[in-house]
């Protein structure tokens, strides 16, 4: 609420209006408007300014006036599969801050299946929203037939979605994160790396599998036959149990950090220390994963670089521009006490 005067000097609280926002962030009433309406085309600065000023005063601008001005209703559309797994949820979290950062209001479609049939559901639900655009989030395979056939006037862009699709993507390097991982093990002198991955319909994991397969071949390394997972510790413990059993695994690279919580269980009830006898790697980085035991070396993906890559193409694509088409967002290696290397006999 802003609070103004009622003509004998006493404050009296109404609802904040857009000169109230101007007053205090101190530009214009038309710079404010930009902000609201066109973020992209105001310095960062005065940006932030302006929605500070509107957080402090509890601004809510009029959408319906907004719209009749602009032909924006100022509101963005996301499908995501509805699941409380680490990536999808933190990537949906990192795209709706970025966009409220930028003034934008969010609708959420959630799915509880990825494919042609869902995805056309969703997205006809906030088109009768009148979104101005809709990201996709498509980490499964299933889901390419379904961005495939999408309104060819509606702005999309999709996150973490396969090859050969029509619209922009952004997501993290997969490939070359798993590629890191593995390269971190055979340094520390492993002969080979063993993987324990996620189900076969995830684009991620199959981004995985080729990064840790690829550095195998080039070295000249034994390949494993990879195992595949749920993505739940319940998965790692029962597939760790069996490379536990086994004398020669010395490294595994996991495709998740909870898949690689249930292997570190496994390993300690198999009596195999980790790393003096096995070396662990995961990937995600959950918040968890550096109070483990040991803590555990994985893959930092940064979700908030994918949302804001994801809502720039998004702005692009609104804006009528063909820009990229493909913006990758690098992973990081985190090594803590998970891995060492091997015992020498």
């Amino acid at each position: 609420m802003a609070t103004a005067s009622d003509g004998g000097g006493r404050p009296r609280s109404r609802p904040a209006v857009l000169g109230d926002v101007a007053a205090l962030a101190g530009v214009s009433a038309m710079t404010v408007s930009r902000v609201l309406n066109t973020p992209d085309r105001v310095r960062a600065e005065t940006r932030a300014r302006v929605l500070a000023a509107v957080r402090e005063l509890d601004y809510w601008p009029n959408s319906a006036a907004r719209q009749l001005v602009t032909g924006r209703s100022g509101v963005l559309g996301v499908v995501s599969i509805d699941t409380t797994l680490y990536g999808p949820a933190s990537t949906l979290y990192c795209i709706e801050q970025t966009a409220r950062l930028s003034g934008y209001t969010v609708s959420i479609a959630s799915l509880s299946a990825l494919n042609r049939r869902s995805i056309e559901e969703g997205v006809h639900r906030l088109r009768s929203q009148s979104v101005d655009g809709v990201i996709i989030v498509a980490p499964h395979e299933s889901a390419a037939d379904g961005l495939r056939h999408l309104p060819p006037d509606l702005p999309v862009v999709a996150v973490d979605a396969g090859e050969d699709i029509p619209v922009p993507v952004a997501m993290v390097d997969q490939r070359a994160g798993a590629v890191r991982a593995t390269r971190h093990l055979l340094s520390l002198g492993h002969e080979t790396v063993w993987h324990l991955g996620g189900p076969a319909d995830w684009i991620d994991a199959s981004g995985r599998i080729e990064g840790w397969k690829s550095v195998l071949e080039a070295e000249g390394r034994p390949v494993p036959e990879p195992l595949r997972g749920d993505w739940s510790p319940r998965s790692g413990h029962q597939l760790g149990r069996r490379l536990a059993a086994d004398p020669s695994v010395t490294a595994v690279f996991v495709g998740n950090d909870q898949m690689a919580l249930g292997v570190l269980r496994a390993m300690r009830e198999a009596g195999r220390r980790v790393p003096e006898d096995v070396s662990v790697v995961g990937f995600d980085d959950v918040p968890e994963s550096a109070y483990f035991w040991p803590p555990l070396t994985t893959v930092r993906q940064d979700f908030r670089e994918v949302g804001r890559h994801a809502f720039h193409l998004l702005l692009d694509r609104m804006a009528g521009e063909e820009g990229e088409t493909r913006r990758l967002v690098e992973p990081d290696l985190v090594v803590r006490e998970s891995t060492g290397s091997p015992k020498r006999a």
